[in-house]
């Protein structure tokens, strides 16, 4: 909506700058800096193998796509011959591959069939922090997955409210961040529509906790039913650029303006 996110390396220059910036400003603390992209805006304005390129003459460390345009938002399918077509045009820094890897299979399969140099994990670990242990065994050639029960799931649950308590400095705000994360921590699990949106309520550790205790802890993994998308998926939507932003590649005075007093505005000139 204001030009940042996808709509951003649409104005080449403006890209360009905001990497260079980033890489120089880090620089002296040895951080390295990495991009992570979409496709473009949409099917008529991509932009992700030229931005790829800007950002690896900038000297990122890496660079990411998840392989769908800002105007699919999170449906249909990732589009992993993108990726593909990224690291063959990007040679001088590693390619990372996003989208749709909701195990580790489906992270070895991106490698697979990509050839890019590792993957980057979003919706995929939500209410499921072990996929990272799973991607970890996988790319060392092992067939170990971690498959918890409901007791192991629920004692991470408790542990994770705990540190965002930890994390906000207040119970209340971090049990309400807390409700969007049970769906996908219990999903596949027998919990009963009751619970369920008792703990798409919660409002208080202790409430979870006594929420936790009402449950079959005994249960074993379910297998399929946990497995698969999570998080956010809908439908395509219609970008919402500035007016004018497709005109042109580069900025045009009005926006240079536009920036220049956000600038001042922020540095205190």
């Amino acid at each position: 909506r204001k030009g940042g996110g996808s709509a951003l390396p649409w104005k080449r220059d403006l890209f360009a700058k905001i990497v260079r910036g980033a890489v120089a400003a880090a620089a002296p603390y040895d951080v390295p800096v990495t991009i992570k992209m979409r496709m473009g805006i949409d099917d008529e304005h991509l932009t992700y193998l030229e931005a790829g390129l800007v950002a690896q003459d900038a000297g990122v460390a890496a660079v990411a796509l998840h392989a769908r345009t800002a105007a699919q938002y999170y449906s249909g399918e990732a589009r992993w011959e993108a990726i593909a077509r990224l690291k063959e045009t990007v040679t001088d820094v590693p390619v990372l591959g996003n989208g749709d890897i909701w195990s580790a299979e489906d992270a070895l399969a991106m490698v697979a069939q990509t050839g890019c140099d590792g993957v980057v994990v979003g919706r995929g670990c939500q209410g499921r922090p072990w996929l990272f242990a799973d991607l970890a065994a996988a790319f060392a050639g092992s067939p170990v997955r971690h498959r918890p029960g409901l007791r192991e799931v629920s004692e991470g649950i408790v542990r994770h409210a705990r540190l965002m308590i930890v994390h906000f400095g207040e119970e209340d705000r971090a049990m309400r961040e807390m409700r969007k994360h049970m769906a996908w921590y219990f999903k596949g699990y027998a919990v009963g529509g009751d619970l369920r949106r008792s703990f798409g309520l919660v409002s208080t550790l202790t409430e979870l906790e006594d929420l936790i205790a009402q449950l079959d802890l005994d249960q074993p993994y379910p297998g399929e039913a946990a497995e698969g998308p999570r998080g956010r998926a809908g439908s395509p939507k219609q970008p919402h650029l500035p007016c004018g932003w497709l005109d042109s590649r580069e900025l045009d005075d009005g926006f240079r303006e536009t920036l220049r007093e956000a600038e001042l505005d922020t540095s205190g000139g």
